[in-house]
């Protein structure tokens, strides 16, 4: 008898991409920061994980492919206000002076 590809009922649905709590492939765990600026959840990004160039909120300058940098978006907001940050541009945010782009 020819296997059945169907899915089985009582297992878990399609993964949720956008899950902060799980891993996505080989990508470190979303964590929660707390900040003068508000709650944060905040994800790391390796180098080997960065396909694309993003523009840092934090200094206005070009996070280029292949560069480990942090992404991070409101904690009551919806994951598409997330943003990409050098590490050292998300660490230094609290002691910069405003008027970045975000």
């Amino acid at each position: 008898m020819p296997r059945s590809n169907r899915p089985r009922r009582g297992r878990a649905g399609p993964r949720d991409r956008d899950a902060p709590d799980r891993p996505l492939g080989g990508i470190a765990p979303t964590r929660r920061e707390s900040g003068p600026d508000g709650e944060w959840l905040v994800r790391p990004v390796p180098g080997s994980g960065a396909v694309k160039s993003y523009r840092c909120p934090g200094c206005d300058q070009t996070i280029p492919p292949g560069t480990a940098h942090v992404v991070s978006w409101p904690d009551d907001g919806p994951v598409t206000d997330r943003r990409h940050w050098h590490t050292a541009c998300w660490a230094a945010r609290g002691r910069r002076r405003p008027g970045g782009r975000w």
